[in-house]
Parts: C-alpha cells; structure tokens; sequence
C-alpha cells in the first residue's frame, strides 16, 4: 500500500532489485542480497567510485567466457579484463567456500585468468575469505589469504595493521554479516555452545572499542600473524593486554580474573575480521541492529523476553520528547534498545542547545567543545537508568550503551517487581520510586512465567483480587484484602511502572491487547483509568514483533496523576473526560518472518526514491567528502509519523 505522504519515484517491479552500482534491475534473490551489500561496502567503506566497477563482468578463460559477479578497475583504466584489478564472489548463504564449482576455488580460476589482478574477495555474508595474488618462483599463480582487500587510496598494509585513521564506519549490513561471521567460527572452531561463542565475542567487542579509545592501535592480527603459531601468540598476548584494562573499567561486567577463552588460532581469526572496522564511529542503526540480531539469537530465553524493534523505540521516545533534565528509565531494559535511542535523541538535544551558542557552530573552540562533552557525559550518568533481571541481558545491554557513547554506568542486575529493598545497593540508592519523569519499556509477558511469590505480590493493588458488580458497572478491591495465587508479569509491571513515576510523568509501555480488552481483566484498566490519564494507544501490527513472538500487542502512553487530582475523582465518583490519541501501526517496515518491505505503488512495485548522502571517495590519491545522489527504497514504515501526529495533537490539547 503506498503511504500518501510520499511523493512516488522509481518503480522497482515485484520480486527485483535496483542494482546499487549500475541501475540494473536485477532478481532479488539471497545470493544478490549479498551482492549488493559488498557493492555498497566497496563504495561506502572502501571508497571505490561506482565508475571503477563493473557487476557481472565477462571475462574470457580460454575458449569459455564467464561473468564475475563484481570486479574492480584502478581509477582511469578501461574495463577491460587485462585491467582488473580486485574480484569479488558473492554467494547465498547456503553456498560453503568448498563447493565444487562456487566456492572459493572459482574466485581463484577468475584472478588466475585475469592477468593485473591482485585481489580477491569470496563470501556468502556468513564467511568471507580475501587473497592476494602472488607468482612463484616457476611462473606459477598462488594465492596467499589476507585479512582484507585494500582501502582505495591506502596501502595494503593498512589492511594488516590498521591505524586509527584506516579504519572505517561499517555501513548496512556489513557489520551484521561480520559479527555471525566471527560467532560462526567461534562456535564451528572451539567447540562452544552458541552462548559461550557469544560470551567470548562479546569480550572481544569490548577489547575493540577499548582499543578505539586509546592512542595506539594494538586490536589487530597481521596475515603472517593469523596464519601462524608464534603470530597468533602474539595477538593473544597483545588481546590479552587490553582485556586486563576492560576489566579494569568494568568491573561491574567482567570479574578480575576474568580471561578470553579462545585458542589463540581462532582469536586471532576474529581480531583479523574486526580490526577494519570504527565500532566508535560506525552509525547507531547499523551497530544497533548488528548487535541486536546476534544477542536475541543467542540470549532470548523462556522468560517471555522479545526484543522492541528500534523504529519502535524511536517512536515511542519521539512521542515522549525527554530532555537533558528529564530521568528516564526502563525498569526491563533487555538490549537497552529503549534507552540508547533516548540517549542518542537526548544527546543531540544537548548538542543543538549548545551549537547556538557558538560563534561558529562548524568550529568550536576547544572549550565549546570540552562543555559539550561534559554535559552529555553529565546527562549519560544521572539521568538514564535500565534495569534487567537477566544477568547476561544487563551485561548485553552494557555492550550496547559502550558501543553507543556509554551510559553503562546507569544499568543494573535486579527484579523491579521486588521490594526495593531487596534490590542491590546501589540500584537501591537511585531511589527510583515516585522520580522518574520518562519511562518506556517491553516488560517480559505471559502465564508461563508467572508471579507467585506473596512478598512481591502484597505490595500491589493488582497483586490482590478484585470484584466486579455487575450492576455499577465497577471493579473494586476485594474487601478484607486477598492475595491472588498469581499475576503475569506485566499486570504487575504496569502498577509498578506507573508507581515509578512523579506526578505528571509519563510512560510507554508495550502491552498485549488482552490487557486493554480481555473481560476479566477490566480491573487492570480501571485501575489505570483510577491513577493515570491515557495519553495514547498505538495498535500495533500483528507483525511487529516477528519473526520471534506474534503476540497482539499496543504501545499504551499514560501520564501519573497527581495525588489530589486522583482524590477529587473520587470524592465526585467519577472521572474527568479527556480526549484520548488512537492510531494504528499497520506499516511496520518488516513483516512476520522479519524481512524488511518497501513501499509499492498500486500494482505492488516497489517504490525508490532519490536520496542525497555524503560519501567519502579517493580521487587522483586525495580523499574527497561530496554529496551525491543515490536512490533507495523507501521503506514501508509509518511509525515516525504517528510520533511526530502525536506530538501536533499534544500541542493541541494544551
């Protein structure tokens, strides 16, 4: 269906794909979904101009003409097969490197007959193997593995040893295909379960980032270190330097005997897979959604746990709209999607504020620029909190706040259903109850996890039972009050999500629809309507959180009221009228086996629409920063225009 609000551009037909080099509708299939990635990873990452390649190239091997999926032309030359320069195969997924006449044995005979070139890359977005072309000493063609193809405009030996000027911001999928590439060795390599791969990737993240923020460049594995014994004890040695320094820093995440577990062959596999990439300076969706994929793959457990896609939690924060001075909290934090698109959103507020201040916003003095990052720091540590009770979540999560600018320091290990005084001192320090100005969470659903425990079960008015006459048409607490046998969690995390809250606070919260409909549960809605205005309720997509859960659920917004208004209501036995927000998320931007849909025209062609971006390219040597225009589909998502319709009909009703 095609959103009104978008002005129509290029028609992609059903079933093809707008080749991202050269225009060509191609068929989408997995083999060129993975195609098109490394086409824009050549352009965007490795700085090659769409000018210096060619997709589906003929090229003659004696009598035979075959076609190489990508091959690359040094700046200026002809494309002509004499001057090739790189190749590369692309592959699905189901294809290994050791197929008799795909694999990796093909891109060889390719290089072998293309006399100038030097570089290869085979992958299939789960493995990627690269080679340099060599001749020996009888005239013979070898090829020796390297851990990446060149840089355009660097030399090869940035691709061994990066600096912190080579290194790249992975874009698209590239930084996905690269972290199931390295849990996929770790677990087909050392023998681990899939959670103790993910267990040691995770150190190795956090060595990366660590070694970001340093002066030196020590997170890196030479070919001839990689392929060899003593090397490979040499990374591990320099590894495992930085690693005493991250549990230094973290002690709240990794204990102080702590060590990475890996033979040294297959950590230095995994450095070698990393090293290319800025972690730092890659952008947030591409990191987020990387990081994401390969946790929820790893950690979702029986708990009820599914993660919030991230249009969603940008648009519950932009809905919500919190400020430098707001605290925010998400008492189920999980990944900590929630919080780290509130982060980055608040951050950008700090920025903005600041930015006007300035005499020239494009060159700030040192100063300017010291104040700016202290006050985002400021912000990061007073003013966002996440809670978890899944330990290996929280330290997940952690991961995700450090590779995202930090703000780990506001994540804790504990049950928000609990007591607060059986929380840990420190989340117990925070107090939390009755102070938080924004909340947005995805509490843990279901009757197969649910809350028996009469401790934690007296403390809520939805702990205990309640009645229903029929003839008032009311819901009241059972009089002498009585504990229920048991509560799923989420009627309980919506009291205690509600009691977090000052008076005027608002909260978003995903619910199941049998919360907001079911006959029996009218007692949970009257007492929301009995503490909180309904500020709005978003249906949301059957699909929305597929392909792992097909709950029904809505995003419910609700604003605490304060204690005399809630007293008034009930001295006049009734409840003030107030306009409510409804609206529908029925396009979503994926559907329920996760796959991303685009926007499409009338006879369901997709629609692709001209974009400007800024791209980095590597002309006559010297690295040039200019806009060009590309085209992209569009996805097929309307969640950011009912947060910014909210926020029109909020303004509205003030």
């Amino acid at each position: 269906m095609t959103d009104p609000g978008v002005v129509t551009g290029f028609i992609v037909p059903q079933g093809k794909v707008l080749d991202f080099i050269d225009d060509t509708i191609r068929n989408e299939t997995p083999e060129e979904y993975v195609r098109q990635e490394i086409e824009k990873s050549l352009v965007r990452e490795y700085m090659y101009s769409r000018e210096e390649i060619r997709v589906e190239f003929r090229i003659k091997m004696g009598v035979a003409t075959k076609r190489v999926d990508i091959a690359i032309f040094p700046e200026g030359a002809p494309a002509r097969q004499e001057n090739i320069w790189a190749i590369c195969e692309c592959k699905a997924a189901t294809i290994p490197p050791d197929h008799r006449t795909q694999g990796v044995e093909q891109l060889k005979s390719y290089m072998a007959a293309s006399a100038n070139a030097e570089y290869g890359m085979w992958t299939n977005g789960q493995e990627r193997f690269c080679f340099r072309k060599t001749l020996g000493p009888t005239g013979e063609w070898g090829f020796a593995d390297i851990a990446d193809i060149p840089v355009k405009g660097r030399p090869p030996e940035d691709a061994e040893r990066p600096t912190m000027a080579s290194m790249k911001a992975a874009e698209s999928d590239a930084l996905l295909f690269t972290f199931q590439r390295c849990h996929n060795f770790i677990a087909g390599n050392q023998g681990l379960e899939k959670s103790e791969a993910f267990a040691e990737l995770l150190k190795l993240i956090f060595c990366k980032i660590e070694d970001e923020r340093s002066d030196e460049v020590d997170f890196f594995a030479t070919t001839q270190e990689w392929q060899g014994l003593n090397g490979q004890l040499k990374v591990r040695d320099r590894i495992a330097g930085i690693f005493r320094q991250v549990r230094e820093d973290y002690p709240s995440i990794f204990d102080k005997d702590e060590a990475i577990k890996l033979e040294p062959r297959v950590l230095a596999y995994i450095v070698a897979q990393l090293q290319q990439y800025s972690l730092l300076e890659s952008e947030v969706d591409v990191k987020g959604k990387a990081y994401e994929e390969i946790v929820g793959s790893n950690l979702r457990g029986d708990r009820g746990e599914f993660f919030t896609p991230r249009n969603i939690c940008r648009m519950a924060v932009e809905m919500l709209d919190p400020g430098p001075r707001d605290l925010v909290l998400d008492p189920a934090c999980g990944t900590g999607g929630f919080l780290i698109v509130t982060m980055n959103y608040v951050r950008d507020k700090i920025r903005a504020t600041e930015e006007r201040k300035w005499r020239d916003p494009l060159h700030p003095t040192e100063h300017q620029r010291a104040e700016l990052i202290r006050k985002q720091n400021e912000y990061l540590q007073r003013f966002i909190v996440g809670v978890d009770f899944n330990p290996a979540l929280v330290k997940a999560a952690k991961m995700n706040m450090v590779m995202n600018n930090d703000g780990a320091g506001g994540l804790y290990q504990g049950n928000s259903l609990e007591r607060p005084a059986a929380w840990s001192p420190p989340l117990r320090e925070r107090d939390l109850l009755g102070t938080v100005d924004r909340l947005f969470t995805n509490p843990p659903f279901g009757m197969r996890i649910p809350v028996m425990e009469p401790s934690i079960l007296e403390q809520y008015d939805l702990g205990h039972a309640w009645d229903y006459d029929e003839d008032a048409d009311t819901w009241t607490i059972r009089e002498p009050r009585t504990l229920t046998k048991s509560q799923p969690p989420e009627i309980l995390f919506v009291e205690r999500c509600v009691r977090f809250l000052k008076p005027g606070g608002v909260l978003a919260i995903v619910l199941p629809d049998a919360i907001l409909g079911a006959p029996g549960l009218g007692h949970v809605r009257e007492w929301i309507l009995q503490q909180t205005r309904i500020l709005a309720s978003i249906d949301m997509h059957p699909d929305t959180f597929q392909p792992h859960n097909s709950t029904q659920t809505s995003l419910l917004v609700l604003q605490r009221k304060g204690f005399r208004e809630i007293e008034l209501e009930k001295a006049a036995d009734r409840k003030n009228d107030y306009h409510v927000f409804l609206a529908l998320a029925n396009h979503i931007g994926h559907n329920k086996r996760g796959k991303t849909v685009y926007l499409r025209d009338a006879q369901g062609n997709e629609i692709v629409m001209p974009r400007k971006e800024r791209r980095r390219e590597v002309r006559d040597g010297v690295t040039v920063v200019h806009e060009v225009e590309t085209r992209e589909k569009v996805r097929d998502d309307t969640t950011r225009r009912i947060a910014s319709q909210f926020r029109e009909w909020l303004v509205d009703q003030a």
